[in-house]
């Protein structure tokens, strides 16, 4: 058995916020197949990109099996050569990491085809096939993690890596070992196993239930008079026939997409309190008693808390801060304790307001948490009076993809260049390569497969998007970076171009922002290429800068452009799209908040679930917690998923993406030279160095210090509210 983390090295700062990753799994050892023709296979011929319209699900499953086998083989005769091999006379980079990275980069490339293939064409490559082969390639893969010769060469020989992307790999092979129980003796091994192993039940239990739970619950509404204020995405994931999306019968359910949905738009506040308490008493102890998670939430925390004491740690917090940016439980809480100060208030004044703006619609208080979405929603259309087909028409995809292309290019001095005759997965797809500006050798490439194919692709919501890592710089090899980016937005129809909505082009660029930061990874390993090695709570920065271009409005404006006549986007709608960012922005800030100090107290504390949320909601929100509200029973991000005591991550990746596009402000957005110093500064640091620095570092080359949560709070317009002016006054 075996456990991965990510190697993420912690670092502290002083007064601003301080500068760390972490992810486990339990696996089985895969059943492998051989013995098959493979020499026709697609996936094993060794291309730069595959020939993806002979790709088959059989091939799918041949190519993992042939090559986490041949994985495998490599890794036990590396193995054996370490141990016959004196120390002394081993190179760690060229006898150990160098064959390492060459046995990898076949499984890797396969496997990054195959996830792009699995979220493009579900029809190629099906959910129970991928999450075996899912399986069976992140076992083997941990292998070189789990091996005590290979980790013993690199803590004996740790003191030879001489440049800084050298000692990011030894520490993340030592950290990776360590933490895999490499260091406990046999006994405290065998413990290891068997705590991962009740882990790993626990959290597939929480996952089974909640899964059932969330599909028992389906509310039909026949009657129309309700839906006339839902948007056309909504009524269509509603509805029974998903082409007349305005024609009932429409059905709730608690899937994320449609219950907020529902929330946000249904006028009938009774039916709001039904999916809600629905939605917050799922595996509650109030319902199923068979499906109940509160007893394993509970087993999740114990097993979590013993595995971290296993490894010397006093709780399971401290031992995921070792793989963060953060570095410890206590600059977290730091950054939360900083931004509650300045958010909540600003909380009770924007509920005051809304309370007053509903109770002037007919609305009969006192306001509840399930009324807050659909009067918010209500706020938002009468005082900024968006219309969200209306602004779709300014945004053409032909035209957003070029503007993207020509920031990027007037920043960081990039071409982007499409290129023709490379196979691709479906007619829809376009392929680019990135050029320097001046040369002919391309840096990196990636396909683009932006519309909804509602038979085939994976679906989530409108806005979704993928950056999926198809293949890893490495220098060893000779391997450029590839990638694929897949969203769901609507193809074009009736002569008009895909028209996006704001949320998708936010979408976009967070998506493509992902995607840089892997394409233009200067890294020679493959080990601390681009997102490799990068802590959790930093993997979202990047993504965040090219978002903030989104809220700037004279890129706004040159962005847009009405797909019939080019005029742009008006400019009292540009202003509009600037404020809405900010609408109820310390509510929505106080529940992130909430839920990410709830998480790290959940792994730090041994009381009583209940007793956590009852002691810990008053301190972050105005409205009443409801007496029945078992939150923590479906909070699958912590508890199934990989961000336990890690939720804080999307604030703290916002909150230093803020401070770094700040520095774009301070040079002044109409001084393109002096913009350009700064893309140039922060191609070379956050979208080259990936994971080969550490990213507190990398925040400390890009701006000469640490980061503070100003830009952020600037950003959201969160200042000191009139109510307290008034006091102090």
């Amino acid at each position: 058995m075996a456990v991965s983390f990510g190697r993420r090295v912690a670092v502290a700062t002083t007064n601003q916020l301080t500068l760390s990753r972490r992810y486990g799994y339990y696996v089985l050892l895969p059943e492998t197949g051989h013995g098959e023709d493979v020499s026709n296979n697609p996936l094993l011929q060794n291309a730069a990109t595959p020939k993806f319209s002979d790709i088959t699900a059989e091939n799918c499953v041949s190519a993992i099996g042939v090559q986490t086998m041949d994985y495998e083989t490599k890794i036990k005769r590396l193995e054996e050569t370490l141990a016959s091999t004196e120390t002394s006379t081993t190179d760690i980079f060229e006898d150990v990491l160098a064959p390492i990275e060459k046995i990898g980069a076949p499984l890797d490339a396969t496997w990054g085809t195959i996830k792009t293939l699995h979220i493009a064409n579900t029809k190629v490559v099906p959910r129970k096939a991928y999450m075996g082969i899912h399986e069976r390639a992140k076992h083997v893969r941990s292998l070189k993690y789990t091996s005590e010769p290979i980790y013993s060469t690199f803590k004996k020989l740790s003191g030879c890596a001489k440049t800084e992307e050298q000692k990011r790999i030894v520490q993340k092979f030592l950290l990776e070992g360590r933490l895999n129980g490499l260091d406990l003796e046999r006994s405290k091994k065998a413990n290891l196993n068997n705590i991962l192993f009740k882990l790993a039940k626990a959290k597939t239990a929480y996952r089974d239930k909640l899964e059932i739970a969330t599909n028992q619950f389906k509310h039909v509404i026949k009657g129309s008079s309700i839906m006339t204020d839902f948007p056309e995405d909504v009524l269509k994931m509603m509805a029974a026939d998903r082409s007349q999306p305005g024609r009932g019968p429409w059905t709730v359910t608690l899937q994320p997409a449609v219950a907020t949905g529902f929330l946000e738009h249904c006028a009938d506040r009774d039916q709001r309190w039904n999916v809600w308490q629905a939605s917050v008493r799922r595996c509650s102890t109030h319902n199923e008693k068979s499906l109940e998670n509160s007893t394993t939430v509970q087993e999740i925390r114990i097993q979590r808390r013993n595995l971290a004491k296993l490894l010397g740690y006093d709780k399971y917090a401290d031992l995921s801060m070792e793989t963060k940016m953060a570095g410890s439980v206590e600059n977290v809480q730091k950054m939360l304790s900083h931004l509650l100060d300045k958010a909540l208030p600003v909380q009770e004044e924007e509920l005051l307001q809304l309370e007053t703006f509903a109770a002037e619609q007919g609305f009969e208080g006192p306001m509840q948490i399930w009324d807050v979405p659909y009067w918010k929603t209500r706020q938002q259309k009468l005082e900024f009076g968006l219309d969200e087909d209306s602004i779709r028409e300014y945004f053409p995809l032909p035209k957003v993809l070029s503007g993207l292309f020509m920031l990027c290019e007037s920043l960081m001095g990039l071409q982007f260049v499409e290129e023709s005759g490379v196979d691709k997965w479906n007619p829809d797809v376009q392929f680019y390569n990135i050029f320097e500006v001046g040369s002919t050798e391309p840096v990196g490439s990636f396909f683009i497969d932006p519309y909804i194919r509602e038979d085939e692709k994976l679906q989530m919501d409108g806005a979704s998007g993928w950056m999926i890592p198809m293949a890893n710089k490495c220098t060893i090899i000779g391997r450029k970076p590839l990638a694929a980016l897949v969203f769901n937005f609507r193809p074009p129809l009736y002569g008009k171009p895909s028209l996006l909505s704001f949320t998708e082009v936010n979408r976009l660029f967070k998506t493509f922002g992902h995607g840089l930061q892997h394409l233009l990874s200067k890294a020679s390993y493959s080990e601390v290429s681009g997102l490799s090695n990068l802590e959790w709570d930093a993997a979202e920065i990047s993504s965040n800068v090219l978002d903030n271009w989104l809220y700037q409005r004279s890129f706004l404006e040159s962005l847009s452009g009405h797909y019939e006549t080019g005029e742009p986007l008006p400019t009292p709608i540009v202003e509009q799209l600037v404020q809405l960012r900010n609408h109820m922005a310390g509510y929505d800030l106080c529940r992130e908040l909430y839920l990410s100090a709830l998480d790290i107290e959940l792994h730090s504390s041994t009381e009583f679930w209940v007793d956590v949320i009852e002691r810990m909601w008053p301190q972050y929100n105005v409205l009443p917690l409801d007496k029945k509200d078992s939150h923590p029973c479906s909070f699958s991000a912590i508890f199934s998923d990989e961000w336990a005591a890690a939720y804080y991550s999307h604030i703290w990746a916002r909150l230093v993406a803020a401070d770094v596009f700040s520095a774009f402000l301070e040079a002044g957005l109409e001084n393109k030279e002096e913009c350009q110093v700064v893309g140039k500064r922060f191609r070379s640091t956050y979208l080259a160095l990936g994971g080969a620095c550490h990213p507190g570092e990398v925040f400390r080359r890009f701006r000469g210090r640490d980061p503070s949560a100003k830009a952020l709070l600037r950003s959201l317009g969160i200042k000191q509210p009139k109510l307290m002016q008034a006091v102090s006054g």
